[in-house]
């Protein structure tokens, strides 16, 4: 039952599919809308996701077309899901597949067979792929692919139920392609990172490296900003998975965050040896000044080394539009007032929009405001993170992030506990004498 088909012989059809075929695509829109809205912010994913679903409709339809029927499973959906899967995640790489396979189950021959058979196939390709970094699983997943086409076409087969039989072997070949075709995942996840401005885990764990020489450089040039680093990644890594965002995104935004502190790494006070201030000899303009455009360096130097647009979003937005407010204070106890100071003590934002660059502006102000605790008490580290989150909430900085109340306090428990292990990791082993054998 081919639409032109259909058309030829009833006119008034056209208007009865496209109902049905926008129908299955209003229907995905609404599931962005209510679980992924940050997509639809961006209208290259947007182009790219329905992009994906209409190619495999049209790639369905040509075979159809130019090979038959015998060779529609040869159409790699599997390989779309798992490209889905690998930039959007999996709840959007599931959903989107239903809304494919049942677009394309109104022009092939055996809609029932096909819909089940592929459906049922690609969720096991999907997850099967758990770590498409595991090069061992790609080769597992073409495994998995081909034995769940093979076996549920046979069974329906031997079933009657699709009333196919004889069973057509040139389907079988067609499996084999379509499992084949999975290993064209790892070029094609390359190429669509690069023209789409993706992210994919691959990268992600790449850029995770601490041996990548932009972390190396911080390390040397700023010992102290780095271990801050580290320990906001930890924190960061941690909130990030109890709440079900990006993880490997978390991090990487956190290890990368104050790449700027290369530029003046001894006006940081992480950095300050001896407790010498260079921020001493001047005035609080100049200091915020300095402060500040750690930001801007952390974006040109990022620029510089090619990282991702993803990563430098995380350098922009850690510090949001808040205000240096030590250099602040000290302008206005100067004898200043707050209409002459004017935005010089201001980030320039913007604020986080995504769940994990909100999750380490977070991790970030609670792990450097850690430092200034006198006791390291359950309690005290209690307090902290929920004034250092109330002060943000207050503020702000929260308002075009998609958090929940229920993220916040998961976000809150989780960085209280990070903390307490952080500070109450250490054992008090007994002073042993050097004359002991």
């Amino acid at each position: 039952a081919m639409w032109p088909g259909i058309f030829e012989k009833h006119p008034a059809a056209a208007g009865g599919i496209f109902f049905l075929a926008a129908s299955a695509i209003l229907s995905l829109y609404l599931f962005l809308v209510y679980y992924r809205r940050e997509i639809l912010n961006v209208m290259r994913k947007v182009a790219f996701l329905l992009g994906s679903v209409l190619a495999s409709f049209a790639l369905t339809r040509l075979v159809l077309e130019y090979a038959g029927s015998s060779y529609i499973y040869a159409v790699p959906l599997s390989l779309v899901a798992i490209i889905i899967r690998m930039f959007y995640g999996t709840r959007i790489a599931v959903f989107s597949l239903v809304i494919t396979v049942l677009l394309c189950g109104f022009i092939v021959p055996d809609p029932t067979a096909f819909v089940f058979i592929s459906v049922i196939t690609c969720f096991a390709a999907v997850f099967s792929l758990s770590d498409i970094n595991r090069k061992a699983m790609v080769f597992f997943s073409v495994l998995v692919v081909v034995i769940c086409y093979t076996s549920l076409y046979t069974a329906i087969n031997l079933s009657g139920i699709s009333g196919t039989i004889p069973i057509d072997r040139n389907v079988y070949f067609s499996f084999v392609i379509n499992g084949f075709l999975i290993l064209l995942s790892y070029p094609l996840i390359f190429i669509f990172e690069k023209r789409f401005y993706f992210l994919s885990d691959t990268t992600l764990l790449e850029l995770c490296d601490t041996n990548q020489p932009l972390l190396r450089s911080l390390a040397v040039s700023a010992p102290g900003s780095y271990h801050h680093s580290l320990q906001v990644a930890i924190l960061a890594e941690e909130a990030a998975r109890a709440i079900g965002a990006n993880i490997l995104l978390a991090r990487a935004g956190a290890l990368y965050h104050d790449i700027g502190k290369i530029s003046n790494p001894g006006h940081f006070i992480e950095n300050q040896e001896g407790g010498v201030s260079p921020h001493e000899e001047l005035d609080p303009l100049k200091s915020a000044s300095i402060i500040i455009g750690h930001v801007n360096a952390g974006v040109k130097l990022g620029k510089r080394y090619n990282l991702p647009v993803q990563i430098l979003d995380f350098i922009r937005t850690h510090h949001g539009t808040t205000k240096a407010y030590y250099f602040y204070k000290k302008y206005l106890e100067s004898g200043k007032t707050a209409a002459e100071a004017g935005e010089n003590f201001i980030y320039p934002g913007p604020r986080p929009f995504t769940r994990e660059l909100a999750i380490v502006m977070m991790a970030d102000a609670v792990e450097a405001s850690s430092h200034t605790l006198e006791k390291y008490t359950d309690y005290n580290i209690s307090e902290l993170v929920e004034r250092i989150l109330i002060i943000q909430e207050q503020d702000e900085q929260f308002s075009e992030a998609p958090l929940t109340y229920r993220d916040l306090t998961v976000i809150r428990r989780v960085f209280k506990k990070g903390l307490s292990n952080i500070y109450h990791s250490r054992i008090a082993y007994p002073y042993r004498d050097g004359a002991e054998a």
